[in-house]
């Protein structure tokens, strides 16, 4: 049969690439003879747009933090440039500067809905929050200077820049240009220093006389500046470099935090030498001696109360001796120092103040601190400090996220239930008060459909989180870790050796939302089935099942060798208790050589097991080591609640597990379980001639790398570029042999670690993925393998002479295989826990090009049959209601609610895998249309979803590229160019579910949400929330009587008087360069489009028609004035001539 390659898209190829050649095309794909009856695709292109919508989680590399006190908003800016805005829970915001150079520092023009970023690449942008997306509307560049540090005085319109260089200029945010007034290093130090001061390290002016300027350089010198004259007032030093300086609201003192641990109070009049110097954490020595110096105080800040002592907060000035204790934030009140520890590194910290005047009483709420990977409030005005619950969804994190599922279009009923059985985990000892952040407002527009996104992380906890909405709530956690002893100590570790750290990470998550069946796959091996209730038990035996799955081709004394391969009535048991460990054949077998065997890498715990409301383990089964090699990792997953199975495979082969009978049923090799008959038959490229316990192969290394649940070959070979150090190829390069050879030593061979990407400090990027064939014994070996990619239970026809379809299970491989195993089951209520279910494999039914990476099935009318489910029902119920309810809740499953196709009708069976996707139409096993998904490149994930009332196929391709297929003609409908760049995390994360929604890990701690509809994109704009809303300013402190009288209190400053162009002239040109921001009238231009555009035309029109109107008349009025004097000279001149005679002129 001839391939046509439907589709040569260029990259950058948007939406829209299903032009009538490339239909005439896919017409002659199909096989002739094979015409199927047309079923009305209701999809289109001009249902498909794909745009960002939400990023929930925590800012990943933070480095800047801001706050608006009248607005109550708080800013992140993070090392890559990128900027998070956070109001009310549910009010977040997404922002990235083009550059992606770090965010240095934030400043708010407080209560004006505008927010300056500078940034390391020595830029400073002016972002508009009053619009919901905010946009930058200017840009300065400095090119000749590095900025240190700025200051924006509250209702001030003039920014003040420090440079590495010890200079201050001055930047007016309205136009966002440079004044001539520039504070020169040398004439702000003039005599008082050899040398050059530093770098400027702080700003401020002084809070009681705008017209004085505090400077602060790095070397310790401290400069009050006097902008009206132009010359320094007071000159302060200290021998000691300075870190950051904080006023006191009078004015008339200030502290300086220094970097041999010390804090030094000066009065503004007495420059000589400090007030007071205050060591926090230094141990005072006898005899008058100074302190030992302790570590740098990075940050002080200095805030009164009106009732009693100031507020002294500083971060870090730890002693220097003692190692090993965490990072803290002290707090200083009155005779009171509080330590208060933290998890992390301090990044910023910012002190919450009810008044916005640096001139009044600050009353100090509650500190901000941003830490290296959380955010944490701390309440000031309780006993203790305790901290604030937040309810931002920032512990996503909380352990490296290793996979993640995405279901849209729950049960109504599933989240209340998962909030119910998760508020009993929340912690205790909050602060009482409200989360003092809550300014903005929510959208108006939100989804009726429920939505939830599980995490498998590291640790082996799941969790649990509500997605409705474009938010992001966490549910439910479970720790699917507690079933395992704990290693105490050394000589306690024998059967984790494989795994050097985290043995409990989750790698696939297999969630049937109907009835609450969850199951999981864990790195070492393992596999766990958690049934939903909310009642608490006690298991005083945790059900346990081992499974020896072994790969052999050669090996005579294999076990599976008693195994005949068509397999019509494998073992089943009919004992519901669980097996013990050597009890059925496919443990059956021991080493004579003193090697490992028949052990799994985790002990089970042997204690009863406390287990609360929520997820409750059903059944634990674990592969064993085989004759000194460990078990190769779990591939795929799959887990049916109405048939009452679980399957899985791995490179080695697959096995099925009756959880209710708690029996293995099917336990087989990928060769055996395609059977001699299979028209397909493989060589094995790098038969085993016999065992090899020593390290000289690889097995382990290529197929126990802890990925995700896409274990197809390319996958695979991606992770061994990624261990073989191949990180930056991009697509087609040739890789020279040598560079592709994996390591080979011993110790590598035995162990297993999480790849680096799963670190949350490592980031490695790809431009592209690249695929390599390694020449290393262990690519050979793990490409000869095939490896369970698919599998998927389903009720259809398993053989081309059924009339009526049954329960079965589809298998997907590596190579591309695609086979049926036929399940018999028995009837429902007590006849499902007695009598065994049979399974039979029936051989291959046909090939795909690629790993198969996702299976469905629709029936005649084009719609998606779902798996078999049963409904859930609480099962821990009282021991006399317990069999009615047994016989309620086991029916029939062969009358499933999906099965409800006549006879007559046919099915068919959607199979998408790296390369291309095909629909077959069942009974018949014909193909009914294919399409090649990709030549260049491969799908990293594929998933059928629903949208607007029909089905398509959504996929994710290495190279970028997302592309949706309408089903079951699989027209191109959507190709698009999303990810510039791509590695291992979002590979492994990325998955599509119904709706039109898709999401993807896009840092170690923050998830990317995204929309692939077109309703979806028109209706975000009023789904997102309001970041800016209107709010009155504070009235300014009262200055009383007396000191309005004698002249005390605040005084202000004209700095447009001073800064404006007609007194200190323009700046330089070279100094800065001015750059119009998108999000000036430009953008808005550029970017309106539909009813909003419309009204943003019409209001620039308007501004446009309202500034000429106002020209007109400022130019009317300078007409008039000129009239008016010409008028007045022209009198003048009239009465100084009226008498004279004309000889007197």
């Amino acid at each position: 049969m001839r391939k046509f390659n439907i589709r040569k898209v260029l990259d950058g190829l948007t939406a829209g690439s299903s032009s009538a050649s490339q239909q005439q095309q896919l017409q002659q794909q199909h096989p002739p003879g094979n015409r199927e009856p047309e079923i009305q695709e209701t999809l289109q292109s001009e249902h498909f747009q794909l745009c960002k919508t939400v990023r929930h989680g925590f800012p990943y590399q933070p480095s800047a933090l801001a706050f608006d006190p009248v607005q109550k908003i708080l800013a992140v800016g993070t090392q890559t440039g990128a900027l998070r805005l956070f109001g009310r829970p549910g009010v977040e915001c997404y922002c990235q500067h083009d550059s992606g150079a770090a965010v240095i520092q934030l400043q708010f023009l407080i209560n004006e809905g505008a927010l300056v970023s500078a940034l390391a690449d020595d830029t400073l942008h002016l972002w508009n929050l009053r619009q919901k997306r905010p946009a930058i509307l200017h840009s300065l560049k400095f090119c000749r200077e590095r900025i240190t540090f700025c200051h924006l005085p509250f209702q001030s319109k003039w920014l003040y820049v420090g440079t590495e260089r010890g200079n201050i200029h001055i930047v007016n945010v309205e136009s966002f240009t440079l004044s001539g007034y520039v504070i020169m290093w040398n004439k702000a130090i003039e005599l008082s220093s050899k040398s050059h001061p530093g770098p400027v390290v702080h700003i401020s002016d002084n809070p009681m006389d705008e017209g004085k300027l505090l400077i602060g350089f790095e070397s310790g010198t401290v400069v009050l500046w006097d902008l009206k004259s132009k010359k320094a007032d007071y000159r302060y030093t200290y021998d000691e470099a300075i870190h950051s300086v904080a006023w006191h609201h009078e004015g008339k003192q200030f502290i300086c935090s220094h970097s041999d641990g010390t804090l030094t109070i000066w009065n503004v009049r007495s420059p000589a030498k400090p007030v007071q110097t205050i060591t926090p954490h230094g141990k005072n020595l006898k005899d008058g001696k100074k302190p030992e110096p302790c570590k740098p105080i990075l940050k002080v800040e200095f805030k009164t109360t009106r009732p009693g002592e100031p507020f002294i907060i500083l971060s870090g000035g730890l002693s220097y001796d003692t190692v090993g204790r965490r990072p803290c934030l002290t707090v200083m009140h009155g005779k009171s120092t509080a330590v208060l520890e933290m998890d992390y590194s301090i990044v910023d910290f910012l002190t919450l103040c009810e008044t916005p005047y640096p001139n009044d009483f600050q009353e100090p709420y509650a500190v901000v601190v941003l830490l290296e990977k959380d955010l944490v409030l701390i309440d000031l005005a309780q006993n203790g400090y305790p901290i604030f619950e937040n309810p931002y969804p920032l512990s996503i994190h909380e352990s490296p996220v290793t996979c993640c599922e995405y279901f849209a279009d729950c049960p109504v009923d599933l989240i209340p239930a998962l909030y119910s059985v998760g508020a009993r985990q929340k912690r205790q000892g909050y602060s009482k008060k409200e989360w003092p952040i809550n300014g903005g407002n929510w959208g108006l527009g939100a989804q009726s459909y429920s939505e939830i996104i599980i995490t498998g992380h590291a640790d082996g906890s799941v969790k649990f989180w509500d997605a409705s909405a474009i938010n992001l709530q966490v549910l439910y956690k479970l720790k699917t870790s507690k079933v395992f002893e704990k290693s105490r100590n050394k000589d306690d570790k024998p059967n984790t050796d494989i795994v050097d750290e985290d043995p409990y990470a989750i790698q696939i998550i297999s969630w049937c939302p109907e009835s609450r069946m969850l199951c999981i796959a864990g790195v070492s091996a393992h596999v766990i089935i958690y049934r939903f209730s909310k009642q608490e038990v006690i298991t005083e035996v945790i059900p346990m099942l081992e499974v020896r799955l072994l790969y052999e081709i050669s090996d005579v004394e294999s076990p599976e060798g008693e195994q005949a391969p068509p397999l019509p009535t494998p073992v089943g048991s009919a004992n519901p208790q669980p097996v013990p460990p050597q009890s059925h054949p496919s443990t059956s077998s021991s080493s004579s050589d003193g090697l490992r065997d028949n052990v799994p890498c985790l002990k089970v715990k042997n204690s009863p097991l406390k287990q609360s409301p929520g997820y409750q383990t059903e059944l634990v089964i674990q592969l064993v080591w085989v004759s000194g090699e460990p078990p190769q990792q779990i591939t795929s997953l799959a887990v049916n609640s109405s048939y009452g199975l679980v399957v899985f495979g791995n490179c080695s082969g697959i096995a099925m597990v009756d959880y209710l009978q708690k029996a293995v049923l099917l336990n087989l090799g990928t060769i055996e379980l395609c059977g001699s008959s299979d028209p397909y038959r493989r060589e094995p490229r790098s038969p085993r001639k016999s065992r090899q316990p020593s390290g000289g192969m690889l097995i382990v290394t290529s197929c126990m790398c802890g990925v995700s649940s896409l274990y197809s070959e390319s996958v695979k070979q991606l992770r061994s570029s990624f261990l073989t150090g191949l990180c930056d190829i991009s697509e087609g390069t040739v890789v020279p042999e040598d560079r592709c050879k994996s390591p080979t030593s011993a110790k590598m061979s035995r162990k297993l670690s999480l790849p680096t990407d799963l670190k949350p400090d490592l980031d490695i990027k790809d431009n592209s993925f690249s695929r390599s064939r390694s020449s290393s014994v262990t690519s050979i070996d793990k490409e000869s393998r095939e490896a369970i990619s698919a599998l998927h239970f389903c009720e259809t026809f398993t053989r081309k002479a059924d009339s009526a379809p049954s329960p079965c299970l589809w298998v997907g491989t590596t190579l591309g295989t695609v086979l049926v195993i036929a399940l018999n089951l028995p009837p429902g209520g007590e006849q499902r826990l007695l009598q065994p279910v049979i399974v039979s494999p029936s051989g291959t039914i046909l090939r795909l090009k690629g790993a198969v990476l996702r299976m469905a099935f629709l029936d005649s009318t084009g719609c998606l049959i779902p798996p078999a489910y049963e409904s859930w029902k609480e099962h821990n119920v009282p021991e006399e209601k317990d069999e009615k309810e047994k016989l309620k809740k086991r029916r029939p499953v062969s009358v499933s609610p999906s099965s409800s196709q006549e006879i007559s009708e046919n099915q068919y069976a959607v199979i998408c895998s790296e390369k291309q996707a095909k629909v077959i139409s069942l009974p018949t096993q014909n193909c009914a249309y294919k399409q090649n998904i990709t030549e260049t490149s491969f799908v990293l994930r594929g998933d059928i979803v629903s949208l607007s009332n029909s089905i398509c196929l959504a996929c994710f391709c290495a190279n970028g590229h997302i592309m949706t297929f309408s089903l079951p003609s699989l027209r191109p409908l959507l190709d698009v160019y999303y990810l510039p760049l791509t590695n291992m995390r979002i590979a492994r994360t990325f998955c599509f579910t119904n709706n039109g929604q898709a999401l993807y890990l896009v840092s170690p701690t923050e998830i990317q949400r995204l929309t692939y509809s077109q309703e979806t994109c028109e209706n975000l704009q009023e789904m997102l929330g309001e970041l800016f809303t209107p709010v009155e300013t504070p009235e300014a402190p009262n200055r009383g009587f007396f000191k309005g009288l004698f002249g005390g209190g605040a005084q202000s400053l004209d700095r447009e008087e001073l800064f404006g162009e007609s007194s200190s002239g323009k700046a330089s040109r070279s100094l800065a360069q001015h750059i119009p921001g998108p999000g000036g009238i430009e953008g808005v231009k550029g970017a309106a489009s539909g009813v909003v555009g419309e009204l943003a035309r019409a209001r620039l029109a308007l501004d446009e028609r309202g500034q000429k109107l106002s020209d007109l008349e400022e130019r009317t009025a300078a007409m008039l004035s000129s009239a008016d004097s010409f008028s007045k000279h022209a009198h003048e001149m009239m009465l100084k001539y009226k008498d004279k005679k004309w000889y007197q002129f």
